[in-house]
């Protein structure tokens, strides 16, 4: 067990339960996001444009190294979603203040992980009190828009919550799904096959490399190409990712999913294997159900975060919410 493995253990007294912070409860959260988005029907609370995908998953000979989780060593099925943030499922492709999501499931003899992954590294709260608040200082005013003044001392009090959209903005629009990249921004306490426990970050890397638009040349994209530019790599079987594994060190903020490790682009990293993706799902079957970030086979532990342990109540939330709606429609 790593020296961080043990320091963040000295330091959390046990999960965080939701439903015991006060009003900052997963409820009251996905209430906010679906009214910052003016609250549409049927779709997820976040990143609810989307695309379901199929494919395969190869381990390379390191993943043992990491994890023992059969999800994550041996070859898998993949079913995945691809998408872009917020709660309107209407938001244009050229939009780059917004996330790209990449989330999938990794099926395996009985077994399967879950992994919600965005283009950005970091969370936008570190606390579910801070989530909510920031969330709510969003919420569209009678004009159509937040609060300037509320928005911007929400800001000043909170600089951390500005750590993801100065990482978006600071990019080119993301080109493809196929060409960005994507982190699980929570630390996951891993077991190897030696026993030996330490905390890795997700990241999943385009094998081809990232894919861009200048701002000059995304004014003349459609407001959604990112499906076609999909099934168009699909097709010609360029869609692929390395996943990795970067490796932890003594005094990682574990706890804090609005700061990155120290030097985190240039440290060690495991690659545990590579997605491709093969197909389409043209039925959408994914969107009947939810990616569970909870849902993580053994070898690969749940993060400590009160982030983390609030994202399982909220999916489940939003979930039954949007199978109600589009039931009653």
């Amino acid at each position: 067990m790593s020296a961080s493995t043990l320091e963040v253990q000295s330091q959390t007294k046990g999960p965080v339960d939701p439903g015991s912070r006060g009003p900052a409860m997963p409820l009251a959260i996905v209430d906010a996001l679906k009214s910052v988005a003016g609250n549409p029907r049927g779709v997820r609370a976040s990143f609810a444009k989307g695309y379901c995908v199929r494919g395969t998953y190869t381990p390379s000979g390191e993943a043992p190294q990491v994890t023992r989780s059969h999800t994550f060593t041996q070859p898998c099925s993949v079913v995945g979603r691809f998408s872009v943030g917020g709660g309107n499922p209407l938001v244009p492709d050229i939009n780059k203040l917004v996330l790209r999501g990449f989330s999938f499931r990794l099926e395996a003899n009985g077994e399967s992980s879950d992994l919600l992954t965005e283009s950005a590294p970091v969370h936008f709260a570190r606390t579910l009190e801070q989530m909510l608040a920031f969330i709510q200082a969003r919420i569209p005013t009678a004009d159509g828009k937040p609060d300037a003044d509320k928005l911007r001392a929400f800001s000043e009090a909170n600089p951390e919550t500005l750590n993801q959209a100065r990482f978006i903005a600071a990019r080119p629009l993301p080109g493809s799904f196929a060409g960005t990249t994507y982190w699980a921004v929570h630390s996951f306490p891993a077991t190897n096959f030696d026993g030996k426990v330490r905390f890795i970050k997700f990241k999943v890397i385009p094998v081809g490399g990232e894919i861009t638009f200048p701002d000059d040349e995304a004014k003349n994209l459609q407001a959604d190409f990112l499906l076609d530019d999909l099934a168009h790599r699909i097709a010609d079987g360029g869609v692929k990712f390395h996943l990795l594994a970067i490796l932890d060190r003594p005094g990682d903020p574990t706890m804090d999913v609005t700061a990155r490790w120290p030097d985190e682009d240039e440290r060690s990293t495991v690659r545990l294997g590579t997605i491709e993706i093969t197909a389409i799902d043209r039925s959408q079957s994914c969107d009947g159900a939810i990616f569970d970030p909870a849902n993580l086979a053994e070898g690969i532990g749940e993060p400590p975060d009160e982030i983390f342990v609030a994202r399982h109540a909220a999916y489940q939330i939003s979930l039954a919410r949007r199978t109600r709606e589009i039931q009653s429609a």
